[in-house]
């Protein structure tokens, strides 16, 4: 499958030594099947006047030899795994997290339920419209080094 990460720099070897922290799904590499998406993501590089590149891979897994966690929907799990990796109190050990991307509504929507302006309820009912933009986050270098294959950079 091909994927899709948004930088200011070209990344031909992946790693997760320059990841954040407190990220949604912790700190890892994260990409997007959506081309679109990872193209609007790369116009804030831009925005600010730094250079901005579009980051094509192949990514191929057996999800049975990797432990995985997936989301399909923005509902509780979700919101308690994005809550406690944005508190830095993650302590999972899955190689690679895929589910929904916290776009600007959803980010908004979180910030509120963060700031205790929203409950877990009323924070999953504005969320339930939400179809998740999916996000691939890999969090194990090893996962980045077998199963990532680098395809090209284009600078935007």
């Amino acid at each position: 499958m091909k994927l899709y990460h948004s930088s200011d720099v070209s990344v031909p070897m992946p790693d997760i030594i320059h990841s954040r922290d407190y990220l949604d799904f912790g700190k890892g590499f994260y990409l997007t099947p959506i081309h679109e998406q990872a193209v609007r993501y790369a116009q804030r590089f831009l925005r600010r006047q730094r250079t901005a590149w579009l980051n094509t891979y192949e990514f191929d897994f057996n999800p049975a030899e990797w432990k995985n966690l997936k989301f399909n929907n923005y509902d509780k799990d979700w919101l308690s795994f994005v809550a406690n990796c944005r508190a830095g109190k993650d302590i999972s050990d899955y190689d690679i997290i895929i589910g929904g991307i916290a776009n600007d509504k959803v980010i908004q929507t979180l910030d509120r339920y963060f700031a205790g302006e929203l409950s877990e309820h009323d924070t999953l009912g504005l969320l339930i419209y939400e179809k998740p933009n999916i996000q691939y986050c890999i969090r194990s270098q090893r996962m980045l080094d077998e199963c990532l294959k680098h395809i090209e950079s284009k600078q935007l």
